[in-house]
């Protein structure tokens, strides 16, 4: 007599259910996350034209803290800011294309010594992805996010659009102030469009840490980088001939 092989008994409807259930939420997890890694690409483009804030802007006003910041076509800041933060942040921005990888092939080869090196190897396009659609400090994670982000947003926005919209995000201040205009009012109490050279330079040298780095109360180490920095931008002549539009810059 031939033995019918043995069925499996049938699933309880509970179990299926429950498995129908665990699938359907990983599908919609994943698509979120789908959602949240292309959202940034979709926006880039319309940045040409809208005025952006920053992911560190909108997490304190999500916190009910301080915001500070006037929107500054860069027509009305003065011209030796943007070459200023061109001379001491990415002095190679108008030639490349997002990513500074001389640069970055510098900063993988001094971690790979376990070298630590004062900059991160990001340029202003990096810092401006950062700024707009990821988070501050200093992961892989993040620089893997990163490094795409900068690719397409220099293909999809103007060179001078870039240092428009970075110059008015970057946080440049102890209390919430974002942008040249809110930094320059609070530093000097005057507009973005009047700073001197070495006013610009002082701001400048705040970035790094505008949390410590006080502008209008500079300490003699801040004064002796602002003063690094306003000789290499007078130095550095058409280091920023991707931003010009014709001017002429004082």
């Amino acid at each position: 007599m031939v033995e019918s092989p043995a069925r499996t008994p049938p699933q309880p409807a509970s179990h299926t259910a429950r498995r129908s259930l665990l699938r359907q939420a990983l599908k919609a997890l994943l698509l979120v996350a789908l959602i949240i890694l292309l959202l940034p690409y979709a926006l880039a483009p319309l940045y040409r034209v809208i005025d952006p804030g920053s992911t560190l802007m909108l997490w304190r006003w999500a916190k009910g803290a301080r915001v500070a910041r006037t929107w500054a076509p860069i027509g009305r800041i003065a011209p030796v800011l943007p070459r200023s933060v061109i001379a001491s942040e990415d002095d190679r921005f108008c030639s490349h294309h997002g990513i500074d990888f001389d640069e970055f092939r510098a900063v993988v080869r001094a971690e790979m010594h376990g070298v630590r090196r004062r900059r991160d190897g990001s340029g202003i396009t990096q810092q401006l992805a950062k700024n707009l659609f990821l988070w501050p400090g200093r992961s892989y994670v993040r620089k893997a996010l990163e490094v795409p982000l900068a690719l397409w947003i220099d293909l999809v926005i103007p060179k001078r659009r870039q240092i428009e919209i970075y110059l008015n995000v970057v946080e440049w201040g102890p209390d919430g102030e974002f942008g040249a205009e809110a930094a320059a009012r609070r530093a000097f109490g005057k507009p973005a469009s009047a700073l001197s050279a070495q006013e610009a330079a002082l701001m400048t040298a705040t970035l790094p840490n505008p949390l410590r780095r006080n502008a209008r109360q500079p300490s003699p180490g801040l004064r002796r980088l602002a003063a690094v920095i306003a000789a290499r931008t007078a130095s550095e002549g058409g280091n920023d001939r991707c931003i010009m539009d014709g001017r002429t810059a004082p």
